[in-house]
């Protein structure tokens, strides 16, 4: 490639590189010279409210301290709509964005901060001017504000006004394009009568949609432009735009794709409808289909304290944003009392009893977001992971989350005798080359990586990623191919059958094992990915205060979404079956000195019931003399094939009398 056109769009350093002591040489690394021009987005502007977003604790004192089941404060508090700018992983990142791609922090601090971006302190785009409330992250105005970005007659009466009044109006909601009421009117879902006069307000249908969720959890580079046709494609390939300059179209479908959940959703059958799942999601909700249905969960309660002679309702949304990060939050209780990575004024001052109370909830949605079915299939055992969510399973930021599939086998004894998806607490350390593992890979094209100076191929550069190098993450009900590959989340490197929302992994049974123990596990944070975040950064040392706080975390536990054990039937085969000749018959799988019997028949292959059950057999049906397991669990017996029965069909079928009774073969 010839780099010379490039020269000018960019910001070349130099670094040293290794070479022989008598030599060294330097090597041209280059970051796209990006600035904030780059990443201008429509919707509202820094600096155009008319009042300001107040902080979190303005709400406290009628939204919290009364009941912190369901009081709107409590639940928000603790978790990670509310730590989304104290999280060090974030802070960690965003400093090895801006190195890669300066600017793209400003694209970043409009969703982790949006009260901190509309009044101006994203810049500069690293965050260092963000103070005080700013790092309330996602908190109560910044959403009560929000106005539809698409017409519709049942929205306020200001919106055709506030539309009307935005220098770019966007035509959907992803990527932070946010539209903010200028004025201080709180929206939501609910009608508060006309005698309310604490706060203006107005009912926001907006607020029950899941476009709305799509403002902050559809996510792209808007630095980089898609090249393909009209609708995206599997296909099309993603170039850098011409810098110091707002993307030509402001589209989604024509920037790099880096997160894709409410895309996901709105392509599967959950958007159509509401679904009946039995209770697994909604809270008092029978039937669930948004994006709040599932993570603003139904509760009975009152959204006031008792003086405030609130309405009680059945359909409160519980403020919980359940998701799946179980680490990060107790984190934000630690650098509250340390302070090393923002100071005593932008402290959340949360007890930290409700960050372990987000956790919790983030953990029981892993567990109820999939089912575990484990079934024998002959030699091997079958793990179906069903996708029971709304989205992509896992889905959200792709950079070190993942899911596996632990599998321990055990024989009579309970010793494991094989072992896939180990994973090492103490090193966080997972075998991935004997599961699988569901994860997104993001990466540099050759393109990009002579661009850039960093290796071609799949990496944690976020920033400067424009290729999807593989994606096997299970997705939703619903799922056809040509719908998720037109809104840029098709699976890559792996396929679905259009239909199908679950996966299924076969895993081979050792000789000795009687029993199996299937467990599926997620992950927030690698170890890979951490050790990126550590590694990389050349700026400052929030990478060092990540990787900290992870180790003392617990270096991201993974948490079990769905564990199950099944018996194993023992594994029966015959080799050498041949006309005079001897034939060795084999039972593996059974306990240690149990007496295995082996049986055929020339009439078929039943089913006849026993005395001991139903058996894959016709009678009349003959036995071989029993044989024993030894202490590899295997029996095995060697019998002479009479002479002269070539050709003629054999029915075998072999049980081992166990502790817990006979168990058959497959026949």
């Amino acid at each position: 490639m010839n780099l010379y056109p490039l020269l000018p769009s960019l910001r070349a350093v130099t670094a040293l590189v290794a070479a022989p002591a008598s030599l060294v040489g330097l090597v041209l690394v280059a970051a796209p010279a990006t600035t904030e021009n780059d990443f201008v987005q429509p919707g509202s502007q820094p600096h155009s409210l008319n009042d300001p977003i107040l902080s979190s604790f303005e709400c406290l004192a009628c939204h919290g301290g009364y009941d912190p089941d369901v009081e709107p404060y409590a639940d928000w508090a603790g978790g990670m709509m509310a730590q989304s700018m104290r999280d060090p992983v974030f802070h960690a990142a965003l400093s090895i964005a801006e190195q890669d791609m300066p600017a793209i922090g400003s694209m970043c601090i409009r969703c982790h901060s949006p009260g901190g971006w509309i009044e101006g302190r994203s810049t500069p785009p690293d965050g260092s001017a963000l103070t005080g409330h700013d790092y309330d992250g996602v908190n109560c105005h910044s959403c009560h504000r929000l106005v539809d970005p698409i017409t519709d007659p049942s929205n306020p009466a200001a919106d055709s006004s506030i539309l009307a009044g935005l220098a770019m109006p966007p035509d959907d909601a992803h990527g932070g394009q946010y539209i903010l009421d200028p004025q201080d009117r709180r929206r939501g879902p609910f009608d508060l009568g006309s005698s309310f006069n604490y706060h203006p307000w107005e009912q926001s249908p907006f607020h029950r949609d899941s476009l709305l969720c799509a403002t902050c959890h559809d996510v792209s580079n808007p630095a980089m432009v898609r090249v393909g046709g009209a609708i995206p494609s599997a296909s099309d390939t993603y170039v850098l735009d011409a810098l110091d300059t707002p993307h030509p179209t402001h589209k989604k479908i024509d920037e790099f794709p880096l997160e894709r959940t409410y895309s996901e959703w709105a392509m599967s059958e959950f958007a159509q409808g509401p679904i009946d799942m039995g209770g697994r999601f909604g809270g008092n909700l029978a039937e669930v289909s948004s994006c709040q249905d599932c993570h603003m969960p139904d509760a009975t309660g009152a959204a006031t304290p008792p003086g405030f002679n609130p309405v009680t309702r059945d359909d409160l949304p519980l403020h919980t944003f359940a998701g799946a990060n179980t680490w990060v939050p107790r984190s934000i209780g630690r650098l509250d009392q340390s302070l090393l990575l923002y100071g005593a004024s932008e402290a959340s001052l949360v007890d930290p009893a409700l960050f372990e109370d987000a956790i919790a909830a983030n953990q029981s949605m892993l567990a109820r977001a999939a089912d575990l079915e484990v079934q024998q299939v002959n030699q091997d055992i079958r793990a179906r992971i069903t996708n029971q969510t709304g989205h992509k399973l896992p889905t959200g930021y792709p950079e070190g989350r993942r899911m596996w599939i632990n599998v321990k086998f055990l024989d009579s004894a309970r010793n494991v005798v094989g072992e896939h998806g180990a994973y090492d607490l103490n090193t966080a350390t997972l075998d991935t080359t004997s599961t699988k593992v569901y994860e997104a890979k993001l990466g540099l094209d050759a393109a990009m990586a002579a661009l850039t100076g960093k290796p071609e191929g799949p990496s944690f550069h976020v920033a400067i990623s424009n290729k999807i190098f593989f994606d096997n993450r299970i997705p939703p009900r619903g799922f056809t191919q040509a719908a998720f590959e037109s809104v840029q989340a098709s699976p890559v490197g792996y396929s679905y059958p259009d239909g199908q929302y679950w996966d299924d992994t076969l895993f081979q049974i050792p000789p000795a094992a009687i029993k199996a123990e299937v467990k599926v596990f997620h992950q927030t944070t690698s170890r890979e990915y951490i050790e990126f975040l550590l590694t990389e950064n050349t700026t400052d040392q929030k990478g060092q205060i990540a990787y900290d706080e992870w180790v003392a975390c617990g270096k991201s536990q993974p948490t079990p979404m769905g564990s199950q054990q099944i018996d194993l039937a023992p594994r029966y085969s015959v080799t050498g079956l041949t006309s005079g000749s001897q034939a060795t018959l084999s039972l593996e799988g059974c306990e240690i000195g149990a007496r295995c019997i082996f049986a055929y028949s020339l009439n078929g292959a039943g089913p006849t019931q026993t005395a001991w059950g139903l058996i894959d057999l016709s009678p009349p049906i003959k036995q071989a003399p029993p044989a024993y397991a030894g202490s590899n669990g295997i029996a095995s017996l060697q019998v002479t094939v009479p002479p002269g029965i070539s050709g003629v069909p054999i029915w075998t079928q072999a049980a081992a009398v166990s502790s817990i009774g006979p168990l058959f073969s497959n026949s």
